[in-house]
C-alpha cells in the first residue's frame, strides 16, 4: 500500500488515501517517486476540461528510482534514476511513421487500464498514464526514461512535462532563431521554462506577459527583458516595445481565447504564434479572412512541445549541467501530497510558478 492523490470523479475534490499497487508484470517497472510537479493539465483533468477514465490517480510530471522490474525489460535496472514519460509513442501509428511522435494516436491508451485499487477494492486508472501523485507507481517500461548523469533527481521531475513543453515550443514548434524577438503569455511553470528556452535560443528581446504583477521578478530571472501586466492594451504595449512591429514569435501558455487572440495581435506581420495552453471547447477564437491574408502570420498548436522525449532529454540535461537551464528556478513551492488541492487553487488564481510535490 502507498499513499496517493485520487480523483474519485470529475469535479470532485482529490482524496489522499492508500492504494494497492500490483507487482510489475512483463514489460513494466515500479518506480519510487522522488518528486512530482503539479501541472495545469492535472487541474484540467480534475475539472473535466480534459477527459480520462475515473476514478484515477493524477500526476504526470515525475522522477524517481526504479525499485522493481518485470520480465521483458532490458534497458532498466533496480536503482536506476528515471524520468516518467506520460506520452510514450507506439512507433506504429501514422504520426509515428512521420516522425511526429508527440502526436502518437496511441500515446494515452494506458489511461484506460486498471492501474491500482483502493483499500476497498475500487479500480483506479492512471490519469495520464503514469499516476505520479503517489509515493510509488507501476508503469510500462515505455513510460520510463533513464535520467542522464549530473541532474538532481527531485528537480528532474520538471523535465517530464514543463521543461520539455516550454523548450520544445521554442526550439521545435516556433523554431526561434538567434536575434528574434519573443513574447511569452503566462508565467507559470511552462511559461517560465519557455522564457528560459527563449534565452537559450538567443532571442534579442523576451517579453513576459501575465495577469499578476508579482511574477515580474520570476520572469526576469528566467530571461525576460521586459514585463507586461496583461490588459486590453497588451498587444499594443508589445508592439511599442518592438518598434511598432510586434514580436517575431508569440508563445501562448494559458489556453484562453482572449490570450490567444492577444498573442496573435502582438506578433509582427509574417510572424509565428504558437499555442501551448490547453483551453476548453468553450474558448472560441475568431479571425476575419482579410486579416489572415494581410498579416501573413502563422498560428499553430503545440503538443508536448512537439518533442521526442528520448532525444530531447539528453539535450536538456546538458543545458542543466552547463547552467544554461535552471530547473530549480521554475519551482516556487515545495509541498506534500496533501498540498495539491491548494496548489490547484493557486493555479486558478494565477499565483506562483511550479508547485513540486516532494516525497
Amino acid at each position: 500500500m502507498v499513499r496517493a492523490a485520487v480523483l474519485p470523479a470529475v469535479g470532485a475534490p482529490l482524496e489522499i488515501t492508500d492504494i494497492e499497487l500490483p507487482d510489475p508484470g512483463p514489460g513494466r517497472v515500479r518506480v519510487r517517486l522522488a518528486a512530482a510537479g503539479v501541472c495545469h493539465s492535472d487541474l484540467s483533468l480534475s475539472n473535466g476540461t480534459m477527459r480520462v477514465p475515473v476514478p484515477a490517480v493524477l500526476g504526470h510530471e515525475g522522477a524517481g528510482t526504479v525499485v522493481a522490474v518485470g520480465d521483458e525489460v532490458g534497458h532498466l535496472r533496480v536503482g536506476d534514476s528515471v524520468v516518467l514519460n506520460w506520452a510514450p509513442s507506439c512507433g506504429r501509428c501514422h504520426a509515428c511513421s512521420l516522425g511526429e511522435v508527440w502526436l502518437c494516436a496511441n500515446a494515452l491508451n494506458g489511461a484506460a487500464e486498471v492501474h491500482a485499487r483502493t483499500a476497498d477494492g475500487t479500480d483506479l486508472h492512471p490519469g495520464l498514464n503514469v499516476a505520479a501523485f503517489a509515493e510509488e507507481t507501476v508503469v510500462p517500461a515505455s513510460c520510463v526514461l533513464p535520467l542522464p548523469d549530473g541532474i538532481p533527481l527531485t528537480d528532474a521531475a520538471l523535465l517530464g512535462c514543463a521543461v520539455l513543453t516550454g523548450y520544445g515550443a521554442v526550439h521545435h514548434a516556433a523554431r526561434v532563431r538567434e536575434g528574434e524577438t519573443v513574447a511569452v503569455f503566462g508565467v507559470g511553470g511552462v511559461g517560465l521554462a519557455t522564457l528560459q528556452a527563449a534565452r537559450i535560443a538567443g532571442a534579442s528581446k523576451i517579453v513576459a506577459v501575465d495577469v499578476s504583477p508579482e511574477k515580474e521578478e520570476l520572469a526576469r530571472a528566467a530571461g525576460a527583458t521586459d514585463y507586461v501586466v496583461a490588459s486590453d492594451s497588451t498587444a499594443r504595449e508589445i508592439r511599442g516595445l518592438t518598434g511598432k512591429q510586434g514580436v517575431d514569435v508569440a508563445v501562448e501558455c494559458v489556453g484562453r481565447a482572449t490570450t490567444i487572440r492577444a498573442a496573435w495581435d502582438a506578433t509582427r506581420r509574417g510572424g509565428r504564434t504558437t499555442v501551448v495552453g490547453i483551453g476548453g471547447k468553450d474558448q472560441q477564437v475568431t479571425f476575419n479572412a482579410l486579416e489572415i491574408f494581410h498579416w501573413g502570420r502563422t498560428l499553430s498548436g503545440c503538443v508536448y512541445g512537439n518533442s521526442n522525449p528520448a532525444e530531447d532529454l539528453p539535450v536538456l540535461a546538458e543545458h542543466v549541467r552547463t547552467g544554461r537551464l535552471d530547473l530549480g528556478a521554475l519551482v516556487t513551492e515545495r509541498i506534500a501530497l496533501d498540498g495539491i488541492p491548494a496548489a490547484f487553487e493557486n493555479m486558478l488564481a494565477g499565483k506562483g510558478g511550479r508547485a513540486l510535490v516532494v516525497f
